[in-house]
């Protein structure tokens, strides 16, 4: 007979492995052990480390399938494990440093606080996420590399997944430094980009194309999507942009946008779209981050999402899958 406390015992349990990864990784073990396999003895000496506190750690990593034994108490790197050095292509190392921080701790442990009163108990004490990053820029970059990482593989995904066929011109609303936008350029020459975005943005976002070699087939405008959007494009792009507010100010983005839209152009959202049903997501694990964090900031179903575009006069036409869970969900003037 299956023990009903087994889900429970699971979730309890993921706090230690949790607690071990961030080990792993503040004491750059992947990076050490990146050449080949070494024994616990000589990873402690090389991460300043006890050794036989370390040998404990470096057992559940085994049994997470993160490093394997390569001999009495000698450990090597699984695939899995590699992802963690800071030198691999999209290493997770940030996401671990950034979700396992003190504030990031936080905002979970003190989650019974906000459910109560409504207001994020993070908030209280840390500030608005984006002022503290402002205020503790090493954490910033790790915050920084965090989204890169995520953005990068979504972004590709909306590259290769969506056809842009009849769109010339993509408003990118929220862009950031435009890493989905940049994507969709480069696999569609025909496309030219502009990259909508609050003043002190626009000058990273300038930079990073130039970078890229895409500043000539992109407009850069400085502004506030509260207030407007540009007008007359095919297309205008959010990308992790809704799931940021409550449907209150989500709506008023959307409205805004919908005003600047031409009558046959298109609204394409990038978020993690939830089932509307009891199975487990990712979405909404990150969701309760969110509301941790934030207070205001939500995932929604595609059900949620039908009834907010509608207010603001636009219907879902298609839902598009993405990798990192991630959908696109094109929508059109109704």
């Amino acid at each position: 007979m299956t023990d009903p406390g087994t889900l429970v015992w699971d979730a309890i349990r993921g706090g230690a492995r949790l607690a071990a990864i961030r080990t792993m990784v503040e004491l750059e073990c992947a990076e050490h052990l990146r050449d080949g396999p070494l024994a616990v003895a000589e990873l402690a000496e090389r991460c300043g480390a006890h050794a036989p506190s370390l040998a404990r750690v470096l057992r559940t990593l085994a049994s997470m399938g993160l490093l394997e034994s390569a001999g009495a108490d000698r450990y090597a790197l699984t695939p899995e494990g590699a992802t963690l050095d800071r030198e691999a292509p999209l290493s997770m190392r940030s996401a671990v440093t950034v979700t396992t921080d003190e504030c990031m701790m936080y905002a979970l442990s003190s989650l019974t606080e906000t459910v109560r009163t409504g207001r994020s108990a993070f908030v209280e004490r840390y500030g608005v996420l984006y002022e503290h990053l402002s205020r503790n820029p090493e954490f910033g970059q790790e915050f920084n590399d965090y989204m890169t990482n995520r953005a990068v593989p979504m972004a590709r995904g909306v590259a290769e997944r969506y056809d842009f066929t009849g769109v010339e011109t993509l408003v990118d609303v929220g862009g950031g430094r435009g890493h989905i936008l940049a994507a969709a350029l480069r696999a569609n020459p025909h496309l030219r980009g502009v990259l909508y975005d609050l003043a002190h943005v626009v000058p990273d976002a300038r930079e990073a194309f130039t970078s890229w070699g895409l500043a000539d087939r992109c407009e850069f405008v400085a502004g506030d999507f509260f207030a407007s959007a540009p007008r007359g494009a095919d297309a205008y792009l959010l990308g992790s942009v809704i799931h940021n507010w409550d449907d209150t100010d989500a709506l008023r983005i959307l409205t805004n946008v919908r005003a600047a839209m031409r009558e046959d152009g298109r609204v394409l959202l990038v978020e993690i779209v939830l089932p509307d049903d009891d199975s487990p997501h990712f979405g909404k694990d990150l969701d309760l981050r969110m509301l941790g964090i934030f207070g205001q900031g939500r995932e929604r179903s595609r059900g949620e999402y039908a009834v907010l575009l509608e207010k603001a006069g636009l219907g879902i036409r298609q839902v598009v899958g993405l990798p990192f869970n991630a959908s696109l969900i094109e929508a059109t003037a109704v």
